[in-house]
C-alpha cells in the first residue's frame, strides 16, 4: 500500500513538473513563430489525445510518466510544405532555437522562484541558529575542541545565519580540502576558532553517502527540547484510565526522574513490568500513580496513550522575520541560487571523484521522497515541487546530447561555424547522450534498489 501512495505523488510531482517545463518550451516556440506539433506528458502510446489552435497542436497525455516534450516542425524528419518551410526549427535564427531550449529549464526556475516568493511573504523567513548540540567523543568534531552549546558563526571566514549554510559550506571544504574552520561562540559570548579535519580521502567520500554527515563529522545542532508535559490523553486508553490529564507533568517513571518527553518515552517503552509507576505534578501538588500499559508493536514496546506538548527550541535559536514583497522576492530568488549552487557543486565533486555515485537517487527514491513529503502536509510537498523543479532544470541544462543543455551547445556550434553541423555529428552526438542517460539512470536505480534493500 505505501509502494502504491509513493508511486501516486511521484507520479502527481513528475507530471506536474513537466508540463511545467514543457509549457516553457511551447510557449516561447509559439511567441516566436516555430509551428509546434504535439506537446505531450508523458512517453510511450498516447493515452489521452486532443487537437488545439490554428496550428493544430496535438495536446497528448502518455504512459510513461518519465518526462515529456514538445515537438516541433522539423523538415530532417520528413517533408515540409514550401509555406511552413520558414516556421520550421532549422530554419529559425540559432538565437530563438536557444532561447526556445532555455525556456522549459527557465520555467522551471521561474516556478520555483514564484513559489518561495509565496512562501516567503506569506509566512516570513525562518532560519535555525546552528548551534551545537550533542558531540561524539573522539569525533573530528571532538578533536578540534567544538562543544555543546557553540554557536557558529562562520565556516573558513564565510559568515553563516542557519544550519543549511553550515552543513554545505562544511561538506563543500572537507570535500575539497579534507578540512574547514569554524568560527563559534561559546554561550558566554566568547570567540574562537575551531579546525575540523577529515584527513582520509575514502573518510572524506564516505561524507557523502550517508544521509547524516554531520554524525560523520561528530556533531548534531541543538535539537528543540520537549517538555515531559503531557498534551493529549487518548480518551480510553490506559493513562485516562488511571486519570492523568492534558497539562500534568511528569517527574518520575518507575521511580526515575526524568528532563524530558523523550525520557519519558523510552523508559515506558523498554519497561518490562505489566504497570508502571508514574510521579507527576498538577497545579503545584505532586501526586503519584500505577498505570497498565498497552503493547504498541508486535516487538513489546509499550506506550500509555499519551502525546507531548509542543517542542520548545533554546532561546534565540530561532529567528524569524516578516518580508515585504520585495524583500521576499530577493530571498526567494537567493534561495532559488543557492539551491542549483549546491547541486552543481554536488555533481562537479562527482566527476571529480570526491563524491560518491551513491547520492544519486532514482525514481525509487524520489517517490519516497515524494509520498513522505506529501504525507507531512502541503508545506512539505510544495517545498519539495520547489527542490525537484530546480534539480529539473539544472539537469536538463547538463551539455548531454538530448537535454536541453547538449542541444544548445550543437545550436551554439552552428552559429559559430555559420552552417548546419553534419548529420553524422548529430547521430554521433545523440548516440553518446542516449549512453550516457542510460549509464546515469541504470546507477540512480542500482542505488535505489540497493537502499530499499538496506
Amino acid at each position: 500500500m505505501m509502494l502504491l501512495w509513493y508511486a501516486l505523488w511521484y507520479i502527481i510531482a513528475i507530471g506536474f513538473l513537466v508540463i511545467v517545463h514543457e509549457f516553457g518550451h511551447f510557449w516561447v516556440a509559439q511567441r516566436l513563430g516555430f509551428k509546434v506539433l504535439r506537446f505531450s506528458v508523458g512517453f510511450g502510446k498516447p493515452l489521452l489525445r486532443k487537437t488545439v489552435g490554428a496550428d493544430r497542436t496535438e495536446i497528448v497525455l502518455a504512459p510513461i510518466p518519465m518526462g515529456g516534450y514538445v515537438k516541433m516542425l522539423d523538415e530532417r524528419e520528413g517533408p515540409v510544405a514550401a509555406a511552413d518551410l520558414p516556421r520550421s526549427f532549422t530554419r529559425r535564427p540559432p538565437w530563438q532555437r536557444i532561447v526556445v531550449l532555455l525556456a522549459g529549464p527557465g520555467a522551471n526556475v521561474a516556478f520555483a522562484i514564484l513559489v518561495l516568493w509565496g512562501m516567503l511573504w506569506v509566512n516570513g523567513a525562518t532560519d535555525y541558529k546552528p548551534i551545537v548540540g550533542d558531540v561524539t567523543l573522539s569525533s573530528a568534531a571532538a578533536r578540534a575542541g567544538l562543544h555543546s552549546g557553540d554557536d557558529i558563526t562562520a565556516v573558513n571566514g564565510r559568515s553563516v545565519s542557519n544550519q543549511g549554510d553550515v552543513v554545505f559550506g562544511l561538506l563543500d571544504s572537507i570535500l575539497s580540502r579534507g578540512s574547514a574552520a569554524l568560527s563559534v561562540e561559546n554561550p558566554q559570548g566568547a570567540s574562537r576558532t575551531v579546525t575540523l579535519t577529515v584527513s582520509d580521502p575514502a573518510e572524506r567520500k564516505h561524507l557523502s553517502d550517508l544521509s547524516d554527515p554531520l554524525g560523520v563529522i561528530g556533531f548534531q545542532f541543538a535539537e528543540p527540547i520537549i517538555p515531559p508535559v503531557i498534551g493529549e490523553v487518548e480518551q480510553g486508553g490506559p493513562a485516562a484510565r488511571a486519570g492523568l490529564r492534558p497539562g500534568d507533568r511528569i517527574l518520575a517513571v518507575d521511580g526515575k526522574p526524568v528532563s524530558d518527553f523523550t525520557d519519558v518515552a523510552r523508559d515506558i517503552s523498554s519497561t518490562s513490568s505489566p504497570t508502571i509507576g508514574m510521579r507527576y505534578s498538577r497545579g503545584g501538588v505532586e501526586h503519584t500513580v500505577r498505570v497498565t500499559a498497552a503493547s504498541a508493536t508486535p516487538g513489546g514496546q509499550k506506550h500509555i496513550g499519551v502525546l507531548s506538548t509542543p517542542a520548545q527550541y533554546p532561546p534565540g535559536m530561532v529567528v524569524h522575520r516578516s518580508l515585504s514583497p520585495p524583500a521576499a522576492l530577493a530571498a526567494a530568488a537567493s534561495e532559488a541560487w543557492e539551491i542549483t549552487a549546491q547541486e552543481g557543486q554536488l555533481v562537479w565533486r562527482m566527476v571529480l571523484g570526491q563524491v560518491s555515485l551513491k547520492t544519486l537517487n532514482g525514481p525509487i527514491g524520489i517517490a519516497e521522497y515524494a509520498g513522505e513529503s506529501a504525507e507531512a502536509g502541503v508545506a512539505s510537498f510544495v517545498r519539495f515541487l520547489v527542490y525537484i523543479s530546480l534539480i529539473l532544470a539544472f539537469f536538463n541544462l547538463l551539455p548531454i546530447p538530448l537535454l536541453d543543455g547538449g542541444q544548445i551547445v550543437f545550436q551554439t556550434a552552428e552559429w559559430v561555424k555559420g552552417s548546419p553541423l553534419s548529420e553524422r555529428t548529430l547521430a554521433f552526438g545523440q548516440q553518446l547522450g542516449l549512453a550516457l542517460l542510460v549509464l546515469l539512470l541504470g546507477v540512480a536505480i542500482f542505488n535505489d534498489v540497493t537502499r530499499q534493500l538496506g
